[in-house]
C-alpha cells in the first residue's frame, strides 16, 4: 500500500482532525485518508493530485505540505515537529504567567487580601482598566487560540480552540460591559455599586483560561513527544558520515554522497553507513538497532551488513547495495511512521463523537446560560456556568485516545523487532482465534541438512551427486541450497546442463547430455517416471523419521534420493504453547508429505496439520480456517506464502531486515523467532486495553464534568457548589495529559512475559461460521500412491464450491471441505473420471 504523507499545521483537537479527513476524502482520486493528531501528519492513499489535496486542506482552514525528502532526515525535519513546539509553548507560558501573576495580584490579592496598590490605582475604575489591559496582553500572547478558534467557527467546523476562545472571549466581553457600568456608577456618585461590580469582573478568568490551556498543551506536547521516542531514536541512529574508498584513497564523506556500488570502510566502534555486502575482512556486528537482538552477529566476506548496525570488533570493506531511503533502517522508519498515519478500527467510535462534539458543547453552553438566566439566577451566575461548560469540555482527549497508544505500542514493537505496517493490523492481531504457520523457516530453522544419499538405477554416488548438484545449484529453494552446500563441501564437480526450469512447488528440470533430468518431490517425479511401490516405501520410511526425500530422475529412470531433515527452532514449542494459552488455535501448513509434516508438528506441539499443500493451496486453507475460526493470522516468509498472507486477516512475515519490503505482510518479525508471534498478540492486547482505558477516561471525563460545570448536580441534589471557570480550564488542560501519560505505561509492558496471558473470550459469531462449513468424506478405491492422491485432489478442488480436499491413498479416502453444497453425484463423477472408484460418500 503506497501512502503519500503530508504535514498538517493548525490542528488543535479531534474536531480539526475530522474536518481535514472529510475535506480530503471528498477530493477526486482519494481512496482513503487518515489524519494523525499525534504527529500532525496525514496519510493519503490514491492517485489524487497533491496540489488538489493541499488546496482542500487549506480551504478547510489548515495548512498542508507534501512530506518531501528521499532521505531519513526528512522525517526529522518535516514530520517530528513536536520538539519545535515545546520551546514556543514554553515562551508563551512564561510570558503569560508573568502578566497573569500581576493580574491576579490586582484581582484577588488587592480585592480579597487587601494587598496594597498605588494610590492613583486604588479606585474601582482604575483597577478594572488595569485588569483589562493585563488580560489583553495575556490574550494577545495566546492569540493563536483566538485566531484558530474564530477561523474554525466561521468555517463551520468549530474546534477546541473555538471553545477556548469562546470561554475567554465571553469572560472578557462580560467584564468589559461591567467596566463601563463601573464608570457610569462612579460618574453618578454611586461608588458602593461600582465597588460591588468590581468584585464581579472576569478579566482574570479571561486571561487564566488561555494560560491554563497553554499549560495543558505544553504537558500534552511533552507527553506526546515521549510517545514518539522510539521513532526519534531510530532516526538518530542514522549515520551522518561514511568512509569510502575512491581512487585508492580513503575519504570521509556525507552519507548523502554514498552511491550504490561504492566501497565503504568500517572500523571497530563505527556504524555501518549503508546496507552493503562485505568484500574483504569480517567483524562482530551489533544489529540490535534493527532486530532488537543484543548479541553481536559474526559477519564474514559474502555476508550482508545493514545501515546503523555497529561494528563491535574487526575491520571490513563492503560494497554499498542499498543507500538513502532504500536501506533497511530507512524502511523501518517508514513503516513505523506510516503506521501512525493509519487508524485502528477502534478509533471510529471517537471519530464519530468528535465530529459533533464541539457544536454539541456550544449548544449545551447556550442552553445552560438560558436555563439559569430565566430561572432568575442572574447574568453573572449564568455566564459563569456557560463559560465553565465551554472550557471544561475536552475533545483532545478523544482525539488522542487511540493514536498515542498505537504510537507507543508501535515503538515497543520496533524495539523488539516487531514492525506493524498499519494501526489496523496492530489491533486485529490481538483478536486472532487461529494462527496458521508455514513450516520451513517459521516453525523450523529453514536450514535443512543432507542426512542420506541413496543412488539408484546403477548410478554411483559421485555421478548421481554431480547431476543433483548441477540441477539444484541454480535453484533458490532451501532444500536446493542445502544439497548444493553438501556437494560443495564434498568437492563434487558441476556438469554442464541446458534448458534449466524451476516448477513452483514441485521441482526442477534441465537437459544433460541431451536427456531430460529432473529433481523434486515424489509426486513430481512419479508424474514423469511413473509409480514405483518400492520407491514409495523408501520415501514413506524416510518421512516417518521426519526427513524430506528429494528424488532425481533421468529420462524415465529414478537415479537416486537425497534425504534432508530440518530441525525446529528452539523457541517453536514454547511459542506454540503460549499461543494456545491465549486461546489461539495453531495450525501448520506445509508442502511436505503427511508423515514428515506430522513429525515436525509433533515436536512443535501442533495438533492440526495440512500437508502437501502447494503455495496456491495455502490461500484456500486460510480461507477455510476463516470460516471455521473467524479471525486468522498467517505466518510465513512473505514471498512463497504471499497469497495466504494477503488472504489472512493478519499476515506476518518472519525474516531478517531485508524482508521488511514484503508488501503482502501486515506485520514483519525481524528476529525470525516464532515467539515474536505470541509477543505481537500480547502487545496488541495490551495496546487495545490501553485504548479502552483512554476512551473510557475521555468519555467519562466529559460525561461527568460537563453536567458538573453546568451546575446540573447542584440543582439536582440541592448543593451550593459552583465551579469556577478557571477550575474548568485547569481540568481541561490536564485531561489530554492524563491520556498521554496512560499511553506511556505501555512502554513498561514486557511483551515476552507469558505469566499474565489470558484466554480470549469466545466469539459467538464463530459458531455461525462453523455452521456455514460442510465436509464430506469419500471412500475411494484404486489409489496406490502419492501420484494418485494428487490426481484426485486436483480433480476435486477444481469443482466450484470445493475449498479443500485432503486425500490419503493409505486410508483410501478423501475429506472434502465445501463452502457451499455440492451434490454427491458431482463429486463422484469428478473422481471416477480419473479412473478411480467411489464406494461411498458420508
Amino acid at each position: 500500500m503506497d501512502i503519500d504523507r503530508y504535514n498538517i499545521t493548525g490542528m488543535s483537537c479531534a474536531a480539526c482532525q475530522a474536518r481535514v479527513e472529510k475535506a480530503v476524502g471528498a477530493v477526486e482520486g482519494v481512496k482513503s485518508c487518515s489524519v494523525s493528531l499525534l504527529t500532525n501528519s496525514m496519510g493519503v492513499e490514491g492517485d489524487a493530485d497533491p496540489k488538489s489535496i493541499i488546496m482542500a486542506v487549506e480551504k478547510a482552514g489548515y495548512g498542508a505540505k507534501l512530506s518531501g525528502g528521499e532521505e531519513i532526515t526528512s522525517y526529522e525535519s518535516d514530520e517530528l515537529t513536536i520538539d519545535n513546539e515545546i520551546p514556543v509553548l514554553k515562551r508563551r507560558l512564561c510570558f503569560s504567567v508573568a502578566f497573569l501573576l500581576v493580574l491576579m495580584y490586582y484581582s484577588m490579592g488587592h480585592n480579597m487580601l487587601s494587598l496594597p496598590v498605588f494610590d492613583f490605582m486604588a479606585n474601582p475604575a482604575a483597577i478594572g482598566v488595569t485588569q483589562m489591559l493585563l488580560a489583553l496582553v495575556v490574550m494577545f500572547i495566546n492569540r493563536k487560540f483566538f485566531i484558530s478558534g474564530a477561523r474554525s467557527l466561521f468555517g463551520g467546523a468549530p474546534n477546541m480552540d473555538t471553545l477556548v476562545a469562546l470561554g475567554s472571549g465571553t469572560s472578557f466581553a462580560y467584564s468589559l460591559v461591567l467596566l463601563y457600568m463601573i464608570f457610569d456608577n462612579i460618574s453618578s456618585g454611586n461608588s458602593e455599586k461600582a465597588m460591588q461590580l468590581q468584585m464581579d469582573l472576569y478579566f482574570e478568568t479571561a486571561a487564566m483560561i488561555p494560560a491554563l490551556i497553554t499549560v495543558g498543551k505544553l504537558l500534552e506536547v511533552v507527553s506526546k513527544g515521549k510517545t514518539t521516542d522510539a521513532l526519534k531514536s531510530l532516526i538518530k541512529l542514522s549515520p551522518k558520515k561514511a568512509t569510502i574508498l575512491a581512487d585508492g584513497e580513503e575519504r570521509l564523506v556525507d552519507i548523502k554522497q554514498v552511491k550504490t556500488g561504492d566501497t565503504v570502510i568500517v572500523r571497530p566502534g563505527e556504524s555501518v553507513p549503508v546496507d552493503a555486502l562485505i568484500t574483504e575482512g569480517g567483524a562482530a556486528v551489533d544489529e540490535s538497532a534493527l532486530t532488537g537482538e543484543s548479541v553481536p552477529v559474526d559477519k564474514k566476506t559474502g555476508d550482508y551488513v545493514y545501515a546503523a548496525t555497529i561494528n563491535t570488533s574487526g575491520y571490513f570493506k563492503a560494497d554499498a547495495v542499498s543507500v538513502g531511503k532504500d536501506t533497511a533502517l530507512s524502511r523501518i522508519i517508514a513503516l513505523v511512521s506510516d503506521a501512525a498515519a493509519t487508524k485502528a478500527p477502534i478509533a471510529r467510535i471517537a471519530d464519530k463523537v468528535s465530529s459533533v462534539f464541539v457544536p454539541a458543547v456550544i449548544v449545551t453552553a447556550v442552553l445552560t446560560f438560558a436555563v439559569w438566566f430565566f430561572t432568575g439566577r442572574g447574568a453573572a451566575f449564568s455566564i459563569g456556568r456557560a463559560i465553565s461548560v465551554v472550557v471544561i469540555s475536552c475533545p483532545c482527549a478523544l482525539g488522542l485516545a487511540t493514536p498515542v497508544a498505537i504510537m507507543v505500542g508501535n515503538g515497543v514493537g520496533a524495539k523488539n523487532g516487531i514492525l506493524f505496517k498499519t494501526a489496523s493490523s496492530q489491533e486485529i492481531v490481538g483478536k486472532i482465534r487461529a494462527c496458521a504457520l508455514d513450516k520451513t523457516g517459521t516453525v523450523t530453522e529453514g536450514r535443512p541438512q543432507v542426512t542420506e544419499i541413496i543412488p539408484l538405477s546403477g548410478f554411483d554416488e559421485k555421478t548421481f551427486l554431480s547431476i543433483a548438484y548441477s540441477l539444484e545449484e541454480r535453484s533458490d529453494h532451501p532444500l536446493a541450497n542445502a544439497i548444493s552446500l553438501y556437494c560443495k563441501e564434498k568437492n563434487i564437480s558441476l556438469i554442464s546442463i541446458d534448458d534449466f526450469k524451476e516448477i513452483a512447488g514441485k521441482g526442477v528440470s534441465a537437459l544433460y547430455d541431451n536427456k531430460p533430468v529432473y529433481g523434486g518431490s515424489l509426486d513430481f517425479i512419479s508424474e514423469l517416471a511413473g509409480n514405483d511401490a518400492n520407491l514409495t516405501d523408501i520415501c514413506h520410511e524416510l518421512s516417518l523419521k521426519g526427513k524430506t526425500p528429494v528424488l532425481f530422475a533421468q529420462s524415465e529412470a529414478v537415479i537416486g534420493i537425497i534425504a534432508l531433515s530440518d530441525t525446529i527452532k528452539p523457541d517453536s514449542l514454547k511459542a506454540v504453547n503460549e499461543l494456545k494459552s491465549m486461546g489461539v488455535e495453531v495450525i501448520m501448513i506445509t508442502g511436505d508429505n503427511e508423515f514428515t509434516a506430522k513429525a515436525i508438528a509433533s515436536q512443535a506441539g501442533i495438533d492440526t496439520v495440512y500437508s502437501k499443500i502447494l503455495p496456491d493451496g495455502k490461500e484456500r486453507v486460510v480461507r477455510e480456517l476463516q470460516k471455521k475460526y473467524g479471525t486468522v493470522a498467517m505466518v510465513g516468509d512473505g514471498i512463497n506464502d504471499a497469497p495466504a498472507l494477503v488472504r489472512a486477516d493478519v499476515g506476518m512475515a518472519i525474516g531478517t531486515g531485508t524482508d521488511i519490503a514484503v508488501d503482502s505482510a501486515d506485520i514483519v518479525l525481524m528476529k525470525s523467532q516464532l515467539s515474536d508471534v505470541a509477543a505481537a498478540v500480547r502487545l496488541s492486547r495490551a495496546t487495545i486495553r490501553n485504548i479502552h482505558q483512554n476512551l473510557f477516561w475521555a468519555f467519562f471525563y466529559n460525561v461527568v464534568c460537563i453536567p458538573l460545570a453546568a451546575g446540573f448536580y447542584s440543582a439536582l441534589f440541592g448543593l451550593s457548589f459552583e465551579m469556577n471557570p478557571m477550575v474548568g480550564a485547569a481540568a481541561m488542560s490536564l485531561s489530554s495529559f492524563t491520556v498521554c501519560m496512560n499511553a506511556l505505561r505501555l512502554g513498561l509492558v514486557d511483551i515476552h512475559d507469558s505469566s499474565k496471558d489470558k484466554m480470549i473470550k469466545a466469539d459467538p459469531k464463530i459458531n455461525i461460521k462453523e455452521s456455514d462449513t460442510m465436509q464430506k468424506t469419500m471412500t475411494i478405491e484404486g489409489m496406490m500412491c502419492s501420484h494418485c492422491e494428487a490426481n484426485v485432489k486436483k480433480a476435486l478442488e477444481a469443482l466450484d464450491g470445493v475449498t479443500l480436499a485432503e486425500v490419503s491413498h493409505e486410508k483410501g479416502q478423501a475429506v472434502v471441505t465445501l463452502e457451499k453444497d455440492v451434490d454427491d453425484a458431482t463429486l463422484k463423477k469428478a473422481v471416477e473420471e480419473k479412473d478411480y472408484t467411489v464406494k461411498g460418500i458420508a
